[in-house]
């Protein structure tokens, strides 16, 4: 899909009655990101980690209305991209839309069979490739890693998802 191609997707989403879903994944670690913050003038503030390497992975959707997400350990696969399309059609009761990256997890031989075995219920898009602007969700795990938990020290993995969410 091109990116002027956009709107006429969505002109076809609304003419089928489907509500339209942006996905991504992102990663998380125990390890912080460094943000800048604040400290009393002459007082440098010092984050000291654990230098472990734990991490986490999300998926996140998020519709015109909504925001959707799963924390998983270790990265996402097509088993846990099934599992959330499995999550988005136990809590919407319309037909979706589907629009995401054209990361091989989206392209695995099991998501577009389950896709498949939806019977039109689950569409997909793909954006154009290196156009992460056009996805929503990417600004959403920008806002999560620069703001929510920016130099956060955590030293379990489940803390860091106490924490995300």
């Amino acid at each position: 899909m091109a990116a002027q191609d956009v709107a006429g997707v969505k002109k076809n989403a609304g003419r089928q009655r489907c509500l339209i879903v942006f996905v991504d994944e992102s990663g998380l670690s125990t390890k912080p990101t460094r943000a800048r913050t604040w400290a009393p003038r002459g007082q440098t503030p010092l984050l000291l980690e654990s230098f472990n390497w734990k991490s986490l992975s999300v998926i996140g959707g998020l519709s015109l209305r909504r925001f959707y997400f799963q924390i998983h350990k270790g990265s996402i696969k097509s088993a846990q991209v099934i599992e959330f399309i499995k999550h988005l059609l136990r809590h919407l009761k319309r037909r979706i839309l589907i629009i995401w990256d054209g990361a091989a997890i989206h392209r695995s031989k099991e998501v577009r069979a389950y896709i498949a075995s939806t019977r039109g219920r689950v569409q997909a898009e793909r954006l154009p490739p290196y156009a992460p602007e056009l996805n929503p969700v990417e600004y959403m795990w920008a806002h999560l890693k620069s703001h929510e938990i920016a130099n956060l020290i955590v030293t379990e993995a489940w803390e860091l998802s106490f924490e995300a969410t």
